[in-house]
């Protein structure tokens, strides 16, 4: 069974800072999971967000969330201190990436080849632009694998040589503060994963919606 408590490691490397901030880029997944991330982030690292969410469906659902992500940095102050990486809409990516495995079940094979897809091109494009570490805001969800994905990372990280940011961001009240923050900014929040079973899956929960 894995141990590792992935939140006191990111501290351990946030207390080892010098006197110049490390450079991390951000996969960010949604505006209410950044708000806490980023604000426990942005105290000792350069922060830069990576958008990249070919699973999200419908393309309007990618749109909606992404104004969310930028409402947030206007509303929290950080507009001009965290730059955004914006990718389009490429749903056959993910399509591709988890073809066969359409009737897995949620939290199954298809989510952890979907965490995967999106730590694989976060450290890649890490990787090319330089910034010391990379990570993602999708572990402040009770609902995902935190030590499986700090395990995809560290293994996308090797891959593309770049340092894996260990984090499990939920912890220390992280998850409760990206809630309250939220609702304090007012802005968006999904009520389903983002992909398009996960959207079933909640419209089969509540049929008279």
């Amino acid at each position: 069974m894995n141990k590792r408590n992935y939140s006191a490691e990111m501290d351990k490397i946030a207390g080892s800072i010098g006197e110049k901030r490390p450079s991390v880029l951000l996969h960010s997944c949604c505006g209410p999971c950044s708000s806490s991330v980023l604000e426990r982030l942005t105290a000792d690292f350069d922060v830069t967000i990576l958008w990249y969410n070919p699973n999200l469906y419908p393309e309007a659902e990618y749109g909606k969330r992404l104004d969310a992500l930028l409402e947030l940095l206007e509303k929290n102050g950080m507009k001009d201190r965290v730059h955004v990486l914006v990718e389009p809409w490429r749903s056959e990516e993910y399509r591709e990436r988890i073809k066969g495995m359409e009737k897995e079940p949620e939290g199954g094979k298809r989510c952890e080849q979907c965490f995967l897809l999106r730590l694989s091109v976060t450290a890649r494009t890490a990787a090319e632009k330089g910034f010391d570490f990379f990570c993602t805001t999708l572990t402040v969800s009770r609902y995902k694998n935190a030590p499986l994905i700090n395990e995809l990372g560290e293994a996308a990280g090797r891959e593309a040589g770049v340092k894996w940011l260990p984090s499990d961001f939920k912890k220390q009240g992280g998850e409760q503060r990206s809630q309250e923050l939220s609702r304090e900014y007012g802005i968006y929040r999904q009520d389903y994963c983002g992909c398009e079973f996960s959207l079933k899956a909640r419209k089969e929960h509540d049929p008279n919606e």
